[in-house]
């Protein structure tokens, strides 16, 4: 594909169609109140992320922050999403990161990074205690990672926020449900890090921004409550796998596929890209073929084909039902693969 996406394409890997609120939020009005301690507290915690996709030639930057002195790195799992390589600076200093595991669906990933040790460690808070009209600010890489952390202050504006989101990488979508909104301009590259109350604390991770990403003065954040994110973590530095929560880096089919011509009255994906070399193509896939199912499960969107990955690991062989362009329908064989 041959160009470098910009951070709005990675590290927001998910674009906002709608933000809804479940209940009508209160005016904030709230005194102006310095923060400049909170961010004095949290910001050596705070983690630089450049990833790169080599099969689509693209960059990105995003936000993390340690949580474990030796190397433990929170952040959003569509900063991640794909990369074929992850590097995160703490400090000043770049180490390569691994991907630990991840929740899709909370959009929440675990990073080790290699030959970490004694980094500084951000203070976890209690969403729970939070109110409307507190004061908090979120931290992050806007600016890139060559520039000064960015740090967008405001006022909590509601809880229980719900907004649709879809993963341009994958064509999946999904709810997220639960979420803190913010009134702070946050930006492209804000996406997993910190947002950060009065107390100096980690409250919530910075997930999505108002329609497209597109911010300015008086926008909106949307930020995962770190109770949600830290039970989530817990789940993956344990290495208890679910239905919710793979362990590892992302089970690779190889192939690509377009959602927004789908005709809903018909069953299957219809596969637009297929990876030279990939497990999908070793099983005899090919553009414009419609892959029905995976191991007896239907596929009906992109959705529900990267959720049917998500519990499948490197060294499954899967069995793949697809019809060709000539209409015959062919089953075959696929081992997964890492990627």
């Amino acid at each position: 594909m041959g160009r470098s996406f910009s951070r709005w394409r990675l590290s927001a890997g998910i674009a906002i169609a709608a933000a809804v609120s479940l209940t009508a939020p209160p005016p904030v009005s709230a005194a102006p109140v310095d923060l400049a301690g909170a961010i004095a507290a949290v910001e050596p915690a705070v983690v630089r992320l450049d990833t790169t996709i080599d099969y689509q030639h693209a960059i990105g930057t995003g936000t993390g922050f340690v949580i474990d002195p030796n190397g433990a790195i929170l952040t959003n799992y569509h900063v991640v999403a794909g990369a074929d390589t992850i590097t995160g600076v703490v400090l000043g200093r770049p180490y390569t990161a691994d991907l630990v595991g991840y929740s899709r669906s909370r959009d929440v990933a675990v990073l080790q990074l290699r030959g970490a040790g004694a980094l500084p460690t951000a203070a976890i808070g209690d969403s729970a205690a939070l109110a409307v009209g507190d004061p908090v600010v979120a931290l992050g890489n806007a600016r890139g990672s060559e520039s000064p952390l960015t740090n967008e202050a405001g006022n909590v504006s509601a809880f229980g926020q719900t907004i649709s989101a879809k993963d341009e990488l994958t064509g999946s979508s999904s709810q997220m449900t639960g979420l803190i909104e913010f009134a702070a301009p946050v930006r492209a590259g804000d996406s997993g890090g910190p947002l950060v109350n009065a107390a100096g604390q980690v409250v919530g991770v910075t997930t999505a921004a108002t329609v497209n990403f597109r911010m300015g003065p008086g926008g909106a954040g949307f930020a995962i409550p770190i109770n949600d994110v830290m039970a989530v973590a817990g789940q993956i530095r344990a290495g208890a796998a679910s239905d919710t929560v793979h362990i590892g880096p992302p089970t690779l089919l190889g192939v690509g596929v377009a959602t927004g011509d789908q005709d809903p009255s018909y069953p299957g994906v219809i596969i637009r890209d297929v990876l030279p070399g990939g497990p999908a193509q070793v099983a005899g896939l090919k553009n414009g073929d419609v892959l029905l199912s995976i191991d007896g499960t239907g596929l009906d969107s992109a959705t529900t084909l990267t959720n049917v990955l998500d519990r499948h690991y490197a060294g499954d062989v899967v069995d793949l039902v697809w019809i060709d362009r000539e209409g015959r329908q062919i089953t075959g064989k696929a081992p997964l693969t890492a990627g």
